[in-house]
């Protein structure tokens, strides 16, 4: 897994919810009760932009259909069936950084 600085981490205002790039990985990085969340940023019901949406309750709302997913697990609300890929986050002392794995993970 390689790690990717997404941002500086000194004068994090919470909440906050904004796109990133991890490598050539887009995330949307969701900042609540001081904690940096990385999901997908394609909403897998319709392919909007989920950063452009909102967090209400620990759920990431999709802003075209309002599906919701939890910020922790990535699991669609009940009957939706549905999921977002969620990415590992570190706060290190220089940022905020997110985990993406790669092919090469897999033969590792």
């Amino acid at each position: 897994m390689k790690w990717y600085k997404v941002l500086d981490n000194n004068g994090l205002k919470y909440p906050f919810l904004m796109r990133a790039k991890a490598g050539n990985t887009s995330v949307c990085l969701v900042g609540a009760d001081n904690e940096v969340y990385a999901l997908a940023t394609k909403c897998p019901h319709a392919g909007a932009d989920i950063s452009q949406g909102w967090c209400k309750d620990g759920k990431l709302v999709c802003p075209y259909h309002r599906y919701s997913y939890d910020i922790q697990t990535g699991r669609g609300s009940p009957g939706q069936g549905d999921y977002i890929k969620t990415y590992p986050v570190e706060m290190r002392e220089d940022g905020v950084y997110v985990g993406v794995k790669s092919i090469w993970d897999i033969f590792g």
